[in-house]
């Protein structure tokens, strides 16, 4: 069984109207809450084996601040394709995973739309309603997938969690 975790990047700052979408910052709020995420993940023993990451600076420096409070480095891939990525797009490069245990630091819309589409039979309704709702900043969801990452397709992973910062606090 494979588990791919969906973690959204954590609160940036929208103080400099100047800085490119791709060159914004994370916000003190954002800085506080990736570290608690770190802790979550090792606490519960979520350990991915690698990281892919949307190469903009908000969600390197969530991976950043998430991996420095794992037990152990993990490598970490920044892929171009993940900056303002569709579902589509997320799937495409989940497919071509080599772990077994998968991190995807990126953004919304297309984070949500793509834990909404993979989640499938066996997957908690009351997560799947949360994320529905709402993906906040700095969210991180759980799946679990029987098979390869190769043939994975929307709706074969079950969803399990969805954890906030606010709850972690």
């Amino acid at each position: 069984m494979k588990q791919l975790l969906l973690l959204r990047h954590a609160k940036s700052s929208w103080d400099d109207p100047k800085l490119a979408d791709f060159d914004r910052p994370l916000a003190p709020r954002g800085l506080k809450t990736a570290p608690l995420i770190g802790r979550e993940l090792a606490r519960r023993g979520w350990l991915p084996e690698l990281a892919l990451v949307s190469p903009a600076l908000r969600t390197r420096d969530t991976w950043r601040l998430v991996s420095a409070e794992l037990p152990k480095h993990l490598p970490a891939e920044f892929a171009e394709t993940l900056y303002e990525a569709t579902a589509a797009t997320v799937l495409a490069r989940v497919r071509q995973a080599k772990a077994t245990s998968l991190l995807v630091v990126g953004h919304n819309p297309g984070l949500q739309h793509f834990a909404l589409r993979l989640a499938g039979a066996g997957s908690d309704a009351d997560v799947f309603r949360e994320i529905e709702a709402k993906f906040p900043t700095a969210a991180l969801a759980r799946f679990t997938i029987d098979g390869d990452w190769a043939n994975l397709d929307f709706g074969d992973a079950r969803l399990t969690h969805c954890i906030r910062p606010k709850e972690l606090h």
